[in-house]
Order: C-alpha cells, then sequence, then structure tokens
C-alpha cells in the first residue's frame, strides 16, 4: 500500500490572534514512521491535530483525496487511551461496524485483530478495567483494524513501562511497512529505534526535518544538535 499523501504550505493553528503553530510547509508520503520531535511546547501535539484535522488551519492542509474520503483513511492514537465503555471485542467492532460490516463479519475480524495484538484473553472483559498497556494496545488495534493509511499517534508510550512501550513499538514498526505512522514522542530512543524520518519542532515551526539516519547521526541546525545533547534549546 502507499500511503495517503499530506502536504502542509504555510499551515498553522491560531488562537485569540496568536499563532502557536506555524507556519509549517512540510510534506509526508509513503510508508515508514515519521517522528515529531522537540522540546516540551514546541508544538508536536498541535502539529499531529492541524494533519488530523481536529484543528481549524490557516494556510493549506492538502490531502490527495477529498477532505472527507482522507479522513476515512486515518486514525489516532492518543496519549491516554481512549476506550468505550463496553468490551474489548465491542470496542474493536465498533469502527467496523460504522465503516458498514454485518455484526458477524465485525465479531469475527475484532477477535482476529485481540489475537494479534495479544487481547485474546480480554474479548469479553470491560475495556475499561484493562491495564494501561492492555489499554493502549486495544486503542491502537483498534485504529488499525479499518487498515488506515495514515496513523497519526501523540505520545502513546508517555505514561508506560518499558515492556508494554516495546510492545507497542514493535506494533508501530509492524503498521509501518504498510502505514505512515506519524509519530509525536519526548523520548528519543523511541525515536532512534523505530522512526524512518524525523521532524524537529521549534517554538511551533519545524526547524529541521529529514531521514532519521542522517537526522541522529549529524542534525543540520545547531538547535536540533542541542537538543540531542540534552541541551536547553532557546
Amino acid at each position: 500500500m502507499s500511503a495517503l499523501p499530506l502536504e502542509l504550505r504555510g499551515a498553522g493553528v491560531r488562537r485569540d490572534g496568536r499563532l502557536l503553530v506555524g507556519p509549517v510547509d512540510l510534506r509526508l508520503e509513503g510508508t515508514g514512521v515519521t517522528a515529531v520531535i522537540g522540546p516540551n511546547g514546541s508544538g508536536k501535539s498541535m502539529l499531529l491535530r492541524l494533519m488530523h484535522g481536529l484543528e481549524r488551519p490557516v494556510g493549506r492542509v492538502d490531502w490527495a483525496l477529498p477532505e472527507a474520503e482522507a479522513r476515512a483513511r486515518q486514525a489516532l492514537v492518543a496519549q491516554r487511551p481512549i476506550v468505550l465503555r463496553r468490551s474489548v471485542r465491542a470496542n474493536l467492532a465498533f469502527p467496523l461496524r460504522l465503516a458498514g460490516l454485518s455484526r458477524a463479519a465485525s465479531r469475527a475480524r475484532a477477535e482476529a485483530q485481540a489475537a494479534a495484538f495479544d487481547l485474546g484473553e480480554q474479548l469479553a472483559q470491560r475495556a475499561t478495567s484493562l491495564s494501561g498497556g492492555e489499554a493502549q494496545r486495544l486503542a491502537l488495534a483498534r485504529a488499525l483494524i479499518t487498515d488506515p493509511e495514515v496513523l497519526f499517534a501523540d505520545e502513546p508510550c508517555a505514561a508506560l513501562d518499558g515492556r508494554a512501550t516495546r510492545a507497542i513499538e514493535a506494533r508501530l514498526a509492524r503498521a509501518a511497512a504498510t502505514t505512515h505512522v506519524v509519530l509525536a514522542t519526548h523520548d528519543m530512543g523511541q525515536a532512534r529505534r523505530i522512526a524512518t524520518r524525523v521532524v524537529f519542532m521549534l517554538h511551533g515551526r519545524v526547524a529541521e526535518a529529514g531521514p532519521a539516519a542522517a537526522f541522529f547521526a549529524g542534525p543540520r541546525t545547531p538547535q536540533a544538535a542541542a537538543f540531542l545533547k540534552g541541551d536547553i534549546v532557546e
């Protein structure tokens, strides 16, 4: 699958007359993992919300399809997993039912997805009773069950322990074979492990972007170099 391309041209988010993010010029295409990194408050999460259509943009946010169709080919996983107050099975079947699949087909696919995400034994369990790692796996499994072309993941491992984090990273890396995963993360180890591209945010703007291997080997900007060394970036 070739993931849906996205182009931002002078795009941003303005509130109360203040430009919080932007202007951003950026093109995302193909599969893999784009890690959006930067200091706290640099605009990582808001950039994802802008791209996903959760913020009213200034400038242009252009998909290769009409907006409604493009939105149907995307999914979002939030930092705090959002689960419905129903069973794990029902959580997974929900987006399939919305897409028009029959009850039987949705149930069968939900059970297969649960097994693939090591949630097969929790199918009948109420989703709100899951552990943090299980709930995040459920949120990711539900986001991927409709085979989106673009997956936005906003700090999906921020509240997880090391084992749960590695499990989510493995799922994201596997999904990236057929999906463009856009991952906002503060964890540079995570970005080094799974990113194929990097977007470095600073003060609401893209300060540097490029292949992950080249970025981590030697960033072009002094601000990115300082950030990677753990220095305070002004």
